[in-house]
């Protein structure tokens, strides 16, 4: 056999899996999937904000259509993703560690299991009216729960991959994944603006045309009127802000996710420090954890009795000022903590992390970008003071109540984004100045000089006070993050289950009126309260990287 042929044959069977490895794909990095994500979530937007601004039966089917078939076939890949295409050998070849983190998946984990039970309870809200539901809606949440699990699934199992294989079809699957994450969430801002405009509308007084006509047409579709009905209602009410969340966070991790596909991680991109308890301990963290313990429990007392108090008429007033006290005392003494680790990230001088990773990237945008809904209300909330001036206990204590905001925000960003780019271990290099340069090296020679004499002795330590100062700006910058982290937990979890002054009885709502005011909290309320999630988790990150 000619020897020639024989390496030519021999050619393409060594290059086959290479060849399927790196299959078609189109300069951009993800531009082709870009583009489909972004149709996608414009024409689902158009679709369930003109159902929300619309009149009653207009576009009533078509934006459920939409969601089903989204869901649906974000399910048909993730089933093709999971048993086939994560099981070929080569696909993941690396791992990004800083994506997925324990707590996140935890949390995302919780949601999940709470937004299953949500689709139960609206399943069993739909079955129960479904005189009064139309045909597609029954089959919504059926979908949704095994979307839920499977998405779950898939980033439990597979959030730090950085896939390498089948990358169009995969860098697609996952925007589409992204993109019904996000029509999800936009889905469920818009009910929840029509379900609070309704229970309001009630409460002033004032129920509009469409509301009106559609509760008086047929009682029968009234929940009231079952007592099982009226159970899952309440359910859905309570569960409903947790759907909202996971929503949020599962399009993070899917965009990182997306992010990763075809990266390459060097070897020594890994994991320096992990968030657990034993580090909490072994850190003696005392004084954080004392007073964060007295601002949860009173955090905790305040929510009890808001919810209670706001419910009678008489003590309405009494829960504002309560809810307003509570964040007025609290705000303050974020800030000052904000400030002096400030001080603290000056006096280490830390060098700035270098290299692209799209954790790291998404975090920093994540904390700018979740932080405007409540800069928003604040801000809106100050214009319609200066517009009809601030009068009244109610209107001064929501006049301070927006600036503390904005500035305990704004410090508290900067804290932690300044703090996620610096180096733990890495110190700045001192600049040097030319007119020093002939001294510098002359002290060189002489401390050379006087380290040959101890040969095989070890030398002293330059500062005798250099691990003194590491150590108290170590525990100082953990007693702050630990007290930091259980203030955003209890900011988190106030608005969380249902406390929302300025939603109620607020400037913005005398001033932009009842419609426009409550899209705007809607808006922005989900966003806040994402945004004091995710400062958890970039706290504790600071926590364990202090040194």
């Amino acid at each position: 056999m000619d020897p020639d042929s024989s390496i030519v044959s021999y050619t393409p069977d060594q290059t086959s899996d290479h060849e399927e490895m790196s299959e078609w794909n189109p300069d951009g990095h993800g531009l082709v999937s870009g583009l489909l994500g972004q149709n996608v979530v414009l024409l689902g937007g158009a679709l369930l904000m003109g159902r929300a601004l619309s009149e009653q039966g207009v576009l009533s089917w078509e934006p459920e259509v939409l969601l089903l078939l989204l869901m649906s076939l974000s399910v048909v890949w993730m089933l093709w993703f999971i048993l086939r295409d994560s099981k070929r050998p080569g696909s993941r070849p690396h791992l990004d560690h800083h994506a997925g983190g324990v707590a996140a998946l935890l949390v995302l984990v919780l949601f999940a299991g709470l937004s299953v039970l949500l689709c139960v309870f609206r399943l069993g809200l739909d079955v129960t009216m479904r005189h009064c539901k139309p045909p597609e809606q029954l089959a919504t949440p059926v979908i949704e729960i095994m979307f839920l699990c499977l998405q779950t699934y898939l980033l439990w199992v597979h959030s730090k991959d950085c896939i390498h294989i089948h990358k169009v079809i995969t860098r697609a699957g996952l925007m589409l994944v992204l993109s019904t994450d996000l029509l999800l969430w936009f889905n469920a801002v818009t009910d929840d603006t029509i379900h609070l405009e309704i229970e309001l509308d009630k409460q002033d007084g004032h129920k509009s045309e469409t509301i009106s006509s559609n509760f008086d047409s047929d009682p029968s579709c009234r929940c009231s009127s079952d007592p099982t009905c009226d159970i899952f209602q309440k359910s859905f009410e309570v569960l409903f802000p947790f759907s909202v969340e996971y929503y949020l966070m599962s399009a993070c991790m899917i965009y990182i996710l997306w992010q990763n596909v075809t990266r390459i991680v060097s070897p020594h991109h890994h994991e320096e420090n992990k968030v657990s308890l034993k580090s909490i301990l072994k850190g003696r963290i005392i004084y954080g954890l004392v007073f964060g313990g007295f601002v949860l429990a009173a955090g905790v007392i305040i929510l009890f009795l808001y919810q209670v108090w706001v419910r009678q008429s008489h003590l309405r007033l009494t829960a504002f000022v309560l809810f307003y006290g509570y964040h007025l005392v609290v705000m303050p003494v974020m800030s000052l903590c904000s400030v002096v680790g400030l001080l603290v990230h000056r006096l280490e001088r830390r060098a700035t992390k270098g290299g692209h990773n799209p954790t790291r990237s998404l975090d920093v945008l994540l904390l700018s970008v979740t932080a405007l809904g409540q800069l928003a209300l604040s801000y809106l909330s100050l214009a319609a003071a200066f517009a009809i001036g601030a009068e009244g206990v109610l209107g001064q204590l929501d006049l301070t109540y927006s600036l503390l905001s904005l500035v305990e925000l704004v410090l508290q960003n900067v804290f932690m984004i300044e703090g996620l780019h610096k180096h733990p271990n890495i110190k700045k290099k001192p600049k040097r100045s030319m007119f020093k340069l002939k001294r510098k090296s002359t002290e060189s020679e002489e401390r050379q000089t006087v380290v040959k004499p101890l040969n095989g002795k070890p030398a002293p330590p330059v500062d005798p006070n250099q691990g003194q100062k590491k150590t108290w700006t170590k525990r100082l910058k953990q007693e702050i993050c630990i007290f930091l982290v259980i203030c955003n937990v209890v900011l988190w979890i106030i608005p969380a289950f249902g406390a929302h002054p300025q939603f109620e009885s607020g400037l913005g709502k005398q001033f932009f009126g009842f419609s426009v005011w409550f899209v705007v909290m809607n808006v922005g309320q989900p966003l806040s309260v994402f945004y004091r999630m995710h400062s958890v988790a970039a706290l504790m990150e600071l926590f364990v990287t202090a040194t």
